[in-house]
């Protein structure tokens, strides 16, 4: 058994667990393409990077998935294809991003 995304206009619309040979079938019956994910992908440029998730993006020039871009300031990193934040995270503590003042706050329950 194997990952399989369904991918529609670049973005993922499932994900399923099947036999590879069960793929030509879906394709016959469902628009989109299919195209193979793995759970330990931990970007691996041969495993496209990361494990696709539904709304996920799928870059069919760097065969690569991604996440949607989480905040306006944050650049994807072209290597591991994993958005990265203006500010590096603090070593310790519990944090939230905050867009407004470009940087991590600490976690307070009156601050989720």
């Amino acid at each position: 058994m194997s990952y399989f995304a369904k991918v529609l206009n670049g973005k993922v619309e499932k994900v399923l667990v099947v036999d590879a040979d069960f793929i030509p079938h879906l394709r016959e019956s469902t628009p989109g393409t299919w195209v193979q994910t793995w759970k330990d992908a931990n970007g691996a440029s041969e495993k496209r990077y990361n494990f696709a998730g539904i709304s996920d993006i799928y870059d069919t020039d760097a065969d690569a998935f991604y996440t949607e871009q989480p905040f306006p300031s944050w650049t994807l990193n072209d290597t591991t294809y994993i958005w990265e934040a203006p500010v590096a995270y603090p070593d310790s503590g519990d944090y939230v991003w905050d867009e407004e003042s470009g940087n991590w706050v600490e976690y307070t329950p009156s601050n989720p």
